[in-house]
C-alpha cells in the first residue's frame, strides 16, 4: 500500500511538472540576451540607451511657417542619407589614395571614383528639388567638416572646383557655403539630431 502511495505521489509530481513546463512554453513573453558586467559580485545587465534630445517646443506664427518646418523635415530625411553616403565615399577614397605609390596612380583612381559617383548619384540628384540640393551642400559640410568646394578641390584640383562653383552659382547656390549649427542653420541642426535619434 505504501509503495502504491509513493508511486502515486511521484506520478502526480511528474504530471504537475509537465503542466508547469507547458505553461512556461506557452508564455508569450519575449526575452533578450544582453551583455552584462559584474560589480561587487552582482551581475548587472549592460544596455546602451539611445541619446534623446529635448528641445523647447516650436511655436509657429502661421500655417505657412508650420508647413515650411515639415517640408524641412521631409527634405532632411531625403538628403541626410545621401550626405552620409558621400562622406563615407570621401573617407574611403582618401584612405585608399594614401596607399597608392605615385601621383599618376592617384589621379587614375580619382577619375574612376568620379565616374562611379556620377553613375551612382546622377539619377538621384536629378530627383532632388533646388532646396534639397542646397540643403545637401550644407549637410555634406556638416558630415565631412569641410565645404563641397574644398572636397572637390582636394580630389580634383582647383580648376574643377572653380568650374563646379561657377555652375552652382548660376543657380544661386554655393559650394563654399559653410554649415553653421549655432547660427542660421540652428533649425536644420535640431531636425538632423531628431532624425538621427529616431525621434521624428
Amino acid at each position: 500500500m505504501k509503495r502504491w502511495l509513493n508511486i502515486l505521489i511521484i506520478s502526480l509530481f511528474i504530471l504537475l511538472n509537465c503542466f508547469s513546463i507547458k505553461a512556461q512554453k506557452n508564455n508569450n513573453s519575449t526575452s533578450y540576451l544582453v551583455p552584462v558586467c559584474v560589480y561587487k559580485g552582482d551581475t548587472i545587465p549592460w544596455i546602451q540607451l539611445p541619446q534623446v534630445y529635448i528641445f523647447k517646443p516650436l511655436k509657429f506664427k502661421n500655417d505657412k511657417e508650420k508647413r515650411n518646418y515639415y517640408r524641412l523635415v521631409y527634405n532632411i530625411k531625403k538628403t541626410l542619407p545621401i550626405s552620409k553616403e558621400i562622406n563615407k565615399a570621401i573617407i574611403e577614397t582618401y584612405e585608399y589614395i594614401e596607399t597608392l605609390p605615385n601621383e599618376k596612380a592617384k589621379q587614375k583612381h580619382i577619375k574612376r571614383v568620379e565616374k562611379g559617383l556620377k553613375e551612382q548619384y546622377t539619377a538621384r540628384m536629378k530627383k532632388l528639388s533646388f532646396k534639397q540640393g542646397k540643403l545637401l551642400i550644407k549637410l555634406i559640410d556638416r558630415q565631412s567638416n569641410q565645404t563641397s568646394y574644398e572636397i572637390v578641390k582636394a580630389f580634383m584640383g582647383p580648376f574643377k572646383a572653380g568650374l563646379y562653383q561657377a555652375f552652382a552659382g548660376l543657380f544661386g547656390a554655393s559650394l563654399r557655403k559653410q554649415y553653421d549649427p549655432q547660427g542660421k542653420d540652428k533649425l536644420i541642426e535640431r531636425v538632423v539630431l531628431l532624425v538621427e535619434s529616431g525621434q521624428i
